[in-house]
């Protein structure tokens, strides 16, 4: 964009400059620290010049290849993005509630959280449930509870994402079970689930069954949605919990674009065709305190995945090369010290997103700290994108920063870090598909683990030493007073559902139940589809454990190695 000679003009100035106005300035106001960095560590300097770059090639233009801009052309001015607060706790009537009061405040998605037990595959019941119950997520133990959960919610009307993974089969064939019982077939669903299983071993721990098994199951689902949901996302591959762990920015970009691309390898290998599943792939990445380098980190992914999918897989549909993406605030940067201040953390970390592109939105309640956040706590995490978008100016233009110095600058630091990253699991990997092999090996090495663990201790040290001030933690400290505005769910919950149990297994058709528990175990133990299966068991009324012991008892279970 700039010719040699005019950017050796720049140069030459810009040493003027150092020696002369500069050098006067600094001998009166010396800089505050001796070298400033970003978040993740990166050097930042002073002042950035302008770069030789060549514009359709590096940048292009919205909604064109290679998406840097963003995946529409109109940015925000066509459609906002989706304001999808994750909101979920107790029983399926409370979350009902929770999810029709953000309605009406104008939320423009649904996004469920499910309790831990449902997570891991087990009835509010069992043993390892007690305690767990409602806790952190709302308690789906059966068709019976997701047909509550969305009462009076038309799921034509609405998108809905889920955040399940292990059991994702067994709750996506609830849903598609109670659309059909309000009259709505499954091609006309949208939403998402996040089916995401390698996170999972790699950050967050929510796992049943061995990696082998589950991306069986991942791939199932892709299989599925491009057969019969064709509006449905697949998979939201996630970086956020990876993010939430430690690692650095570039190290999000790195970790979950491998993860893509291994489940990419990984339905190849099943046979599907790139073009029959990619355009359904979704991500979903955290936004952090790093104003700039959460901008540059969002513009350098949707460049990066646009030509992975082009240039290595071959994707022949341009929609295939999309980055599409949800963002949650931060909740590592929540603070349960002053935690009105965490309205600020959250804010400029959804301005953050919204610089960068996002298609979907959530942000953090400023009482998450402590508990499930109250409503008002939500009402404002609301109200913040709300605002952001309405009365900001924000999304008047598309990709706004595109050009700064700084934010090209880091975009491009951005991508050839993670890029190094991609490129060393690749390397771990063999044969036909090296990144599916890749990740597996840098699961069960405890590679991923630790880059995670050594990020998050540097920037601990950091926080402890005071070299990143962290409002509240080690500086402007003030007196703490009690804070009990908070959510609690009342033991109450679990007795309840454990009731609820007991009246489904009386009352519904036994045999109807075992027949369809025994196909699903002849088909686990074959190669077809689980997904019409597992479809028949929730339409039997099977519960979520006893779907889940079936293919416990072909699968096994995993065990995590010890790294440390």
């Amino acid at each position: 964009m700039f010719d040699e000679k005019k950017l050796q003009e720049i140069k030459e100035h810009c040493s003027k400059w150092e020696d002369g106005v500069l050098r006067k300035t600094l001998d009166s106001v010396p800089e505050s620290c001796e070298e400033f960095r970003t978040l993740s560590g990166i050097p930042v300097q002073r002042l950035y010049l302008p770069q030789q770059k060549d514009y359709m090639q590096d940048l292009g233009f919205p909604g064109e290849y290679p998406y840097i801009r963003g995946v529409h052309a109109t940015g925000y001015r066509g459609r906002m993005w989706t304001m999808r607060q994750y909101a979920g706790y107790g029983t399926a009537e409370d979350t009902n509630q929770r999810y029709k009061y953000l309605i009406e405040q104008g939320q423009t998605g649904l996004s469920v959280a499910f309790d831990l037990p449902t997570q891991l595959g087990y009835d509010s019941d069992h043993p390892l449930a007690d305690g767990e119950v409602g806790k952190v997520g709302v308690a789906v133990d059966s068709v019976q509870d997701m047909e509550l959960l969305f009462r009076g919610i038309p799921l034509d009307k609405v998108t809905t994402s889920m955040t399940i993974n292990a059991p994702t089969n067994v709750l996506l064939a609830m849903y598609i079970t109670v659309a059909a019982k309000q009259g709505v077939a499954q091609e006309k669903l949208r939403g998402t689930v996040q089916n995401d299983i390698f996170k999972e071993y790699v950050a967050r721990g929510n796992y049943i069954f061995p990696p082998e098994s589950s991306i069986r199951l991942v791939t199932e689902i892709f299989e599925y949605c491009a057969q019969h949901m064709p509006k449905w996302n697949s998979i939201s591959i996630s970086g956020y919990h990876m993010r939430e762990a430690g690692c650095t920015a570039a190290q999000e970009i790195a970790f979950t674009l491998a993860n893509g691309a291994a489940y990419v390898e990984a339905a190849l290998q099943r046979g599907l065709q790139i073009d029959q599943f990619a355009p359904r792939l979704s991500f979903f990445f955290n936004s952090h305190m790093d104003f700039f380098e959460e901008i540059a980190k969002f513009r350098a992914a949707r460049r990066m995945w646009a030509r992975i999918m082009r240039e290595r897989y071959g994707a022949k549909n341009s929609c295939s090369w999309m980055l599409r993406y949800h963002t949650q605030t931060a909740g590592c940067s929540l603070t349960a010290q002053q935690p009105e201040n965490n309205i600020i953390r959250s804010t400029l970390e959804a301005l953050a997103a919204v610089m960068g592109g996002t298609q979907s939105l959530h942000t953090n309640s400023y009482d998450e700290a402590y508990a499930t956040p109250t409503e008002k706590a939500v009402q404002i995490a609301l109200r913040t994108q709300q605002i952001i978008a309405h009365e900001s100016g924000v999304v008047n233009t598309v990709d706004p920063f595109a050009g700064s110095y700084f934010v090209e600058w880091l975009t491009d630091e951005m991508e050839e870090q993670a890029m190094k990253y991609m490129e060393r699991i690749r390397s771990m990997g063999e044969g036909e598909y090296p990144m599916l092999t890749g990740v597996i090996k840098g699961i069960e090495t405890g590679f991923f683990h630790k880059e995670i663990s050594d990020a998050a201790y540097r920037y601990q040290r950091e926080v402890e030493s005071d070299a990143r001030i962290v409002v509240g933690i080690n500086k402007f400290k003030m007196e703490e007073v009690k804070f009990n505005k908070t959510l609690r769910v009342d033991e109450a919950v679990q007795c309840a559902q454990i009731e609820r149990l007991k009246k489904l297994r009386k009352n519904r058709d036994g045999k109807k139940v075992q027949d369809a528990l025994e196909k699903l175990e002849k088909a686990s133990e074959g190669t077809e589809n689980l997904m019409y299966p597992v479809v028949k068991c929730a339409g039997a009324q099977a519960t979520v454990e006893e779907i889940c012991d079936v293919m416990r008892s072909v699968f096994g279970e995993y065990k995590e190695k010890t790294i440390f």
